[in-house]
């Protein structure tokens, strides 16, 4: 498994254990078990340190269903693969592709659980 490294705010740097290839020919329900496992994991642990392990905010605003109901499902999208100028959000454009996002965005409006 490759390994990618992915410049966060103010320098700081994450380690992401996720696979070098994309599996961007696959449709979402064709994610892997082990793979929504690391997608999981990527939500609880990276998301997590500046949302909140329960996603209830931090450093970032709260990121559980009640507070995400009513938000454009796109903008949710674009802010996780463009990121937020001038705010500590960080782009995940090119570690993750549009159907990761759209699964992790499916699992914030369920509510991760840690």
């Amino acid at each position: 498994m490759a390994r990618r490294i992915a410049s966060v705010a103010a320098g700081a740097w994450l380690l992401l254990a996720l696979p070098a290839t994309t599996l961007a020919a696959l449709p979402p329900q064709a994610l892997t078990p082990e793979h929504r496992q690391r997608l999981h994991d990527l939500l609880v642990q990276d998301c997590g340190s500046c949302h909140g392990l329960r996603m209830t905010g931090g450093l970032g605003p709260r990121l559980t269903p009640e507070a995400l109901a009513g938000k454009d499902r796109d903008s949710l999208e674009a802010t996780v693969l463009h990121g937020r100028p001038g705010t500590a959000m960080p782009p995940w454009q090119g570690l993750l592709d549009q159907r990761e996002v759209a699964w992790m965005i499916d699992q914030l409006l369920q509510g991760v659980e840690p």
